[in-house]
């Protein structure tokens, strides 16, 4: 039985390569903002999406409300189309139905509820792919219970965001999911069926030349402070980690990078005690790779964290809280430690910026989990056979998924009707 199904995959698989070399398709992404793959891990995911896309012979248009920022990725130079849309506007109709895409990708779920309709009405043979980048309801439940100081439960979950969120999925063909906790926590508690979730986390791999023990210095943190889970940690590392650590560590420096710093940010500067807010960086991979060990005491935040994933590839251990090093590792051991208390955060610090051999011992487990979770050649056969099933039997699996069509119907016949109010309002 085993073996039919082996062949029965290997064909499937030789039919998709067959239909790649010879047939150009449409791809359609909704873009929540322009990329910024030197900004932040999200800018990073949506141009591996693009590449994984574009090998399978995919024609990429990319479209967004949003401004075309100085540091946004420049998306024609790689061949892809880009487009300026507006909301509530039937210019957007106009628009996809020339285009005709045959895959349509959502950048997070807000931008499926502004345009999941009109994709609906306007291409219903469309294929519709909700990318998360992480649960927003997770992370924004675990941001309140920090507020109130208090512990996280799975009863926070059930939220407006989480109904938003939830409603988003189902009315999708295929959600994408960076993090195997939070495909769990979909099917456990919000009882999404497999079917409709697909794990693809982000691709890293091991750097060619990474420098020893002995060539490093000083700590690093790095994250887009347009990103509050970065903005919380840095404050907490200010008012809590660094003045514990700096005092029985007094010759280290605490570098912190990040793009879109504000105001608030740079005031936490504070070269006294070695402890230095710096903006953004040119090249993340070469200031972590430079420093001898990674700071992320996150204290909320969801999906998997981009600055953790690239301190492995650039083999630099890095102590972490366990909300930082949710679902990154499966059963691999940790480049570093994962502690939640603050003395404890401070003590395997101290003892990973000391010693050599627990340094790179460390190092070595961080190269381990990149390869054998995070390798791209893991994830993409399966991914794009996954596309291809479904494409082929489309209706079959909506059926299936009769829930998504009943809100699909509610979302038309509530948010259409306020699009088209406010588009008649803004001619006036």
């Amino acid at each position: 039985m085993r073996s039919i199904l082996i062949y029965a995959k290997l064909s499937l698989f030789f039919v998709i390569e067959f239909d790649i070399m010879v047939k150009s398709k449409s791809l359609l992404i909704l873009g929540f903002v322009w990329p910024e793959p030197k900004s932040s891990a999200a800018g990073s995911r949506m141009m591996q999406l693009i590449d994984l896309f574009a090998a399978a012979n995919y024609k990429i248009t990319f479209a967004s409300t949003a401004q075309n920022l100085e540091f946004s990725e420049d998306l024609t130079s790689l061949r892809i189309s880009v487009k300026s849309i507006e909301l509530n506007s039937s210019s957007f109709d106009e628009f996809i139905i020339e285009l005709n895409p045959e895959i349509v990708l959502f950048d997070r779920f807000m931008v499926e509820e502004q345009f999941g309709w009109r994709v609906s009405e306007c291409c219903p043979d469309a294929l519709k792919i909700l990318d998360t980048e992480d649960l927003h309801c997770l992370r924004q439940a675990r941001q309140l219970a920090v507020k109130q100081n208090r512990k996280f439960t799975f009863d926070d979950l059930f939220s407006d965001v989480a109904k938003r969120e939830i409603a988003s999925i189902l009315r999708c063909d295929l959600t994408l999911m960076v993090s195997e906790f939070e495909m769990d926590l979909l099917q456990a508690q919000f009882k999404i069926d497999n079917e409709l979730l697909f794990y693809l986390p982000l691709f890293s791999e091991q750097l060619e030349e990474n420098p020893s023990f002995e060539n490093r210095t000083d700590f690093v943190f790095i994250g887009n402070f347009l990103h509050e889970p970065n903005l919380d940690c840095v404050r907490y590392l200010a008012n809590t980690i660094w003045p514990i650590l700096y005092s029985k560590l007094p010759e280290a420096k605490l570098f912190i990078y990040g793009a879109y710093p504000n105001d608030k940010v740079m005031q936490l500067n504070n070269p006294k005690i070695n402890f230095q807010v710096l903006g953004r960086a040119e090249e993340a991979l070469e200031v972590i790779k430079n420093a001898r060990v990674m700071l992320a005491p996150l204290r909320f935040g969801a999906g998997i964290k981009g600055k953790l994933l690239e301190a492995m590839q650039c083999g630099t251990p890095s102590v972490t809280s366990s909300i930082g090093a949710e679902a990154m590792a499966g059963d691999l051991e940790w480049n570093g430690f994962v502690m939640d208390d603050p003395k404890e955060f401070v003590a395997s610090a101290i003892a990973l910026y000391s010693n050599a051999s627990l340094w790179k011992q460390s190092q070595e487990n961080g190269y381990t989990i990149v390869e054998k979770r995070y390798q791209k050649v893991l994830f993409e056969s399966e991914f794009i056979i996954r596309i291809y099933s479904i494409k082929e039997n489309l209706r079959q699996h909506r059926n299936v998924n009769f829930m998504g069509s009943i809100l699909q119907f509610h979302l038309n016949s509530s948010t259409k009707y306020m699009s088209k109010w406010i588009e008649e309002k803004n001619k006036k």
